[in-house]
């Protein structure tokens, strides 16, 4: 009864060690911030790609630039924002389910014959 109770208490410690501490949320709050850059990058990437379907497509005029001042002051602004809030949110959920399922991986044991 006592070992059972020993390995209680230790797997109680290491769990209080993995789950709680600054550490995770600094994992957290590094990957979101990550994510949100990545995903503003993206995000404009893509919201150039639209605009300029979006300039073909519905034949904008090209009048004093209007197509592309559409396609950079509109498209661009809304696709880095929902970039970067949506790699931000990704980024961040990855990050808190990986700190939920943190286990202490044991060495690799050889079979020495």
């Amino acid at each position: 009864m006592t070992a059972g109770y020993l390995n209680l208490i230790a797997l109680s410690v290491t769990h209080h060690k993995v789950f709680s501490g600054q550490e995770v949320h600094m994992k957290i709050a590094l990957l979101a911030l990550l994510g949100l850059a990545l995903g503003t990058l993206g995000g404009a990437a893509l919201g150039i790609g639209a605009g300029l379907a979006w300039v073909e497509i519905f034949k904008t005029t090209s009048f004093e630039g209007y197509s592309g001042m559409l396609v950079f002051f509109t498209f661009m602004p809304l696709g880095a924002a929902i970039g970067g809030i949506g790699g931000a949110l990704l980024f961040a959920i990855i990050a808190i389910r990986d700190a939920e399922i943190a286990i202490e991986r044991e060495p690799v044991r050889r079979h020495d014959r």
